[in-house]
């Protein structure tokens, strides 16, 4: 389990990622160098890792949730298959281990999507499918679950969120993604801590060109930093999605009331007989029949309600895969296609 330290810098980084470790220590009250060290640790023992990941509205993405359910015996190398894929992210094996859950990011304008249209079809291993557009999201993203971001105080965070005085006059300007960022968002996909000077050196550019990018992006709300680690340090053990169907009358109203939920890392609006869909991060299966039974069963606007465990996280929200040797090593041959 993590220390008090450790889960303040968590938080630290939920709140700025690319802070620097000098900023962080000055607001959590320790040395630099501990901090430093706490990250390696974190990074080793809890898979921690930050990511900037750009918004998919603004990026010109459509987000599609899919379910599929594959022949026995042939589930986990088809969910490595597709977490190997650059257009997919959160792969999640769930169930009884024959089910997997998969957020693959398509461009909206776009007429179709390769592996929705025809890989996935042709991968004789899948014996159901079914895709649904993800509409709305209420929790998830640039919005925290609140038990790995609820440690620093307001004062804390309010000091991590002071930019430096850099010097200069420079006001960012917001700014929309364009295809001239594409090696600048792979880079961060991998480490959204990469010094200007690294990104300076993926994309070409200079650093003071990648500073004034990242501030322009950053305003617009084009680009955000997320914070990925093992829910289990921090106590869940048992996790579900969770498929509801609601009156769509009453569905901003239930999605809104789940959104402030501490037991749920995500909620969003969905296509599909199910019209909106969670995950609950909870401590133990007693736990989860507690949130099941007392409160969303107090929201008579929840008409039906299917819970499917989640087995392992497979890959988590970037689109990129950082240990790409070990997971070929793992699956000597795809089922879908690359």
């Amino acid at each position: 389990m993590l220390d008090d330290l450790d889960r303040a810098l968590i938080h630290a980084l939920h709140v700025a990622g690319r802070a620097p470790f000098s900023r962080i220590a000055a607001a959590l009250g320790v040395s630099s160098q501990t901090i430093a060290r706490r990250y390696r640790r974190l990074r080793e023992v809890a898979s921690l890792r930050v990511v900037g990941l750009a918004d998919p509205h603004r990026a010109g993405q459509t987000q599609w949730l899919v379910r599929m359910t594959a022949a026995a015996g042939s589930a986990e190398d088809l969910a490595h298959a597709l977490a190997r894929r650059p257009d997919t992210s959160w792969v999640k094996l769930t169930s009884g281990g024959t089910d997997i859950v998969a957020i693959i990011h398509a461009p909206t304008d776009a007429p179709g999507n390769s592996l929705l249209l025809r890989d996935i079809p042709r991968t004789n291993t899948v014996t159901a499918v079914s895709a649904h557009c993800l509409l709305h999201i209420y929790l998830g993203g640039p919005t925290n679950w609140r038990r790995s971001a609820s440690t620093l105080d307001e004062e804390q965070q309010r000091m991590l969120r002071s930019d430096e005085a850099t010097g200069t006059a420079y006001v960012p300007v917001p700014r929309q993604l364009t295809d001239a960022d594409a090696d600048l968002l792979v880079a961060l996909q991998k480490d959204g801590r990469a010094s200007h000077a690294e990104l300076a050196q993926a994309t070409g550019w200079s650093p003071v060109t990648v500073a004034r990018r990242l501030a322009d992006l950053r305003a617009g709300g084009a680009l955000f930093f997320d914070v990925e680690v093992d829910a289990g340090l921090f106590g869940a053990n048992t996790r579900a999605l969770l498929w509801m169907s609601v009156s769509p009358a009453r569905l901003d109203h239930v999605a809104t009331a789940l959104a402030g939920h501490d037991e749920l890392a995500f909620v969003a609006a969905t296509t599909g007989p199910a019209n909106l869909v969670a995950q609950a991060l909870c401590s133990d299966p007693a736990d989860l029949h507690r949130y099941l039974t007392r409160r969303l069963g107090s929201l008579d606007a929840i008409h039906t309600l299917e819970t499917s465990p989640v087995l392992r996280n497979v890959k988590a929200a970037s689109p990129v895969i950082t240990d790409l040797a070990r997971i070929r090593r793992a699956v000597p041959a795809s089922r879908v296609r690359p």
